[in-house]
């Protein structure tokens, strides 16, 4: 009589060949990530609700001979974000890493903000996290490995104007750090960067004279680019990071020794 065993999944070696999705990956600092994945060989799912963006993005890296497929996708609505996780799991077998970087901006005095204002980006940014995690954690408990980075944001210590950003990006760090508790046995890493100044489309619509502010501010005297963004996410997807979670890493170019806010 054969023994019966159960085969255990076969895990990750490299970043080459992994699974990646990156909400708001068409722009900014998700387009950033997207191609420091797709340099090391990640097979990419870039998730957008601008399908414009989205369609220039996906042909930008598949130009470098990266596997990506542009899903578009709200991440604030259930639906399509597990439709569009079951499309994946059928295309590649498997979802390796997550990577929630989706969200909107939102600069209102408590007094002068709405509740409409608050609950759209309290949605947008945390909200829609734990739907895109509740997704994919299945799969990633059945395969025991995976990677979930959140993208957080130095706001989250609070700031003028910012009360319901700073509010949502806290929330994030403290989503963040009961994933990691939660599935820690499950092979699934949780953790969540929190990035200063990004040079993104956004911050180029500011005034020059606020950019040039805001650039003094920085310690390093540069304003962040997308792609080191995209090497803290490199690490935090890769197999090499297996004993670290529940983590915040800033990257900010030295910001947050000599800023209390963003």
């Amino acid at each position: 009589m054969e023994e019966d065993y159960k085969q255990e999944p076969v895990q990750p070696t490299s970043l080459r060949g992994m699974t990646a999705i990156v909400t708001g990956g068409a722009r900014g600092i998700g387009l950033g990530i997207a191609r420091t994945l797709a340099a090391e060989g990640c097979r990419l799912a870039l998730w957008d609700i601008d399908n414009d963006s989205l369609e220039a993005a996906s042909q930008e890296l598949r130009a470098t001979g990266a596997d990506v497929v542009g899903q578009q996708v709200s991440v604030t609505s259930t639906e399509e974000v597990e439709a569009a996780v079951a499309s994946l799991i059928q295309r590649n077998g498997r979802i390796d890493v997550l990577v929630n970087n989706a969200g909107i901006a939102g600069e209102k005095l408590v007094m002068k903000m709405e509740l409409d204002f608050w609950q759209r980006v309290i949605e947008t940014n945390l909200t829609s996290q734990f739907i895109c995690c509740k997704a994919v954690v299945p799969s990633m408990m059945k395969q025991k490995f995976g990677r979930i980075v959140n993208i957080s944001s130095r706001a989250w210590l609070g700031n003028r104007g910012q009360a319901s950003y700073s509010a949502s990006k806290g929330g994030v760090v403290s989503l963040t750090r009961t994933l990691a508790l939660e599935f820690a046995r499950n092979g699934i890493t949780a953790n969540a960067i929190a990035p200063g100044i990004i040079d993104t489309p956004l911050f180029a619509l500011l005034d020059a004279n606020v950019q040039d502010n805001l650039r003094r501010t920085v310690p390093m005297q540069r304003m962040g680019q997308g792609e080191d963004i995209g090497n803290a996410v490199r690490f935090f997807a890769s197999p090499s990071s297996s004993y670290v979670t529940g983590q915040v890493l800033y990257v900010c170019g030295g910001r947050s020794l000599s800023s209390a806010s963003v």
